[in-house]
């Protein structure tokens, strides 16, 4: 399903929101002396990221029917989301992409994709221990881990507790 001039039109306004509502979330956790991971690696085209997309909302949009309809209907009619599942856990609605073709592994309306799809990764930074999805040639890095490598050199490791602490601390290159 290509998207047709409004749908576009629609949405760049809901990326324009999302570019500047990320922007300013970033610059006030940036404030507050949070500092996410760096990102290493580089796309594959794997397309997994575009398998099964997951929005996690806030209390809201979950707990209120009104809302919570809204919110769906939005990425159906806009992004081409069909609802596929939910985890109460983490309050994730996940979704099939209608853009995304299986068989060729690509986005049929790659240039009017929503802001979520275009900041993947970078969102999981945030996060303390962040996993990238399976084959993903992405990954994370900590901002001192030449340091911290060098940190590690120094001690007396066995090749096991060397690999588990460049691998846990985020220091692959």
């Amino acid at each position: 399903m290509r998207d047709g001039r409004v749908r576009r039109a629609l949405k760049r306004l809901a990326l324009a929101n999302f570019v500047l509502s990320v922007h300013a979330t970033r610059a006030f956790r940036l404030l507050r002396g949070e500092r996410p991971l760096r990102l290493g690696g580089d796309c594959r085209r794997c397309a997994r990221c575009c398998e099964a997309p997951g929005i996690a909302v806030g209390r809201l949009v979950w707990y209120v029917p009104l809302l919570r309809r809204g919110f769906l209907a939005w990425q159906a009619r806009v992004n081409g989301f069909e609802l596929t599942g939910r985890d109460r856990a983490s309050r994730t609605f996940v979704f099939r992409c209608s853009h995304f073709d299986a068989a060729t592994r690509s986005c049929d309306s790659y240039d009017s994709r929503p802001g979520m799809c275009r900041d993947y990764p970078r969102l999981l930074l945030w996060q303390p221990a962040p996993e990238m999805l399976p084959g993903c040639g992405y990954r994370p890095l900590a901002w001192n881990a030449a340091r911290l490598k060098k940190a590690l050199a120094a001690q007396e490791l066995t090749p096991d507790q060397r690999a588990r602490l460049t691998r846990d601390l985020f220091l692959d290159d």
